[in-house]
């Protein structure tokens, strides 16, 4: 019997395992009913669903910073404490770009390599591959002040991709941005997520933005938190402004907007 390639094994380890996970604060509020839900190598996951239904307490469980109260969460198959390793690269992008105001752009992206004590020749190397990936070829001696609100999110998307990350994650980034700068920054991450080969677990608010972006998306409803209901977007990638006026695109949108509209209904809150 012949043997089954190392690639296509790792290819059936999830990136990341949510095993009857849960959250309760001290204070008795229940944020999070009990979730199961595995996130496949090469995914692009998007959480959606309206205020209060658990998506970034979900999104910052995956990302270690909060703890289940009950259940436990594996990445590759693995506790927390085998991130990092190689192959096994986990970054954050919040809805702030949280940039350091007073470090120009080559700095602010080159931070995580600074903490980590990267010879600096070789992080400007990365550095200058990352901005040129987010579109901020140019703008290295730029301070974030002199930077739109959007350039502003490609520096912190680029300060994601300096660690050469596996699994990206990503808090409602383009949440606060213009309509017109949000579907060019969600056409560009498309092209980047293809490139990178990148998994990446999404929050957002935006049916039209879930649609366009998603492999897979997991409707949550609130009161409390909750799964409602998961919709394979099955369509190409990587996908262009085109897919945005196809039926299919309406179609997809349609569906989720019902599981949205019950998703409000049994939690008691407005879209």
């Amino acid at each position: 019997m012949a043997a089954v390639p190392a690639s296509a094994v790792e290819a059936r380890v999830p990136v990341v395992e949510v095993l009857s996970a849960d959250k309760v604060y001290a204070n008795g509020t229940r944020a999070l009913n009990p979730v199961e839900l595995a996130i496949w190598p090469g995914e692009f996951v998007t959480l959606l669903g309206p205020s209060g239904c658990g998506k970034s307490t979900l999104l910052k469980m995956i990302a270690n910073l909060i703890a289940p109260s009950e259940g436990r969460l594996l990445w590759w198959r693995h506790g927390f404490e085998r991130v990092g390793e190689a192959g096994k690269q986990l970054v954050m992008v919040f809805q702030d770009a949280t940039l350091m105001p007073w470090a120009r752009v080559q700095a602010n992206a080159r931070l995580p390599l600074d903490l980590r004590k990267i010879n600096r020749v070789a992080a400007n190397s990365r550095v200058e591959e990352a901005l040129a990936l987010v579109g901020l070829t140019g703008f290295e001696r730029h301070y974030p002040r002199q930077l739109s609100g959007g350039m502003q999110m490609r520096a912190s998307i680029a300060r994601a991709l300096v660690t050469d990350p596996n699994l990206l994650l990503m808090d409602e980034p383009f949440g606060a941005l213009d309509e017109i700068t949000r579907n060019r920054l969600d056409a560009d991450l498309i092209q980047l997520w293809w490139k990178k080969k990148l998994t990446v677990v999404f929050v957002t608010h935006s049916i039209y933005e879930a649609v366009f972006l998603s492999t897979r998306v997991i409707v949550m409803a609130a009161r409390p938190g909750r799964v409602l209901a998961e919709v394979t977007i099955d369509e190409p990638h990587p996908r262009t402004d085109a897919f945005r006026v196809t039926q299919k695109f309406a179609a997809y949108a349609k569906q989720l907007s019902e599981h949205l509209a019950k998703a409000s209904s049994l939690g008691g809150e407005q879209l």
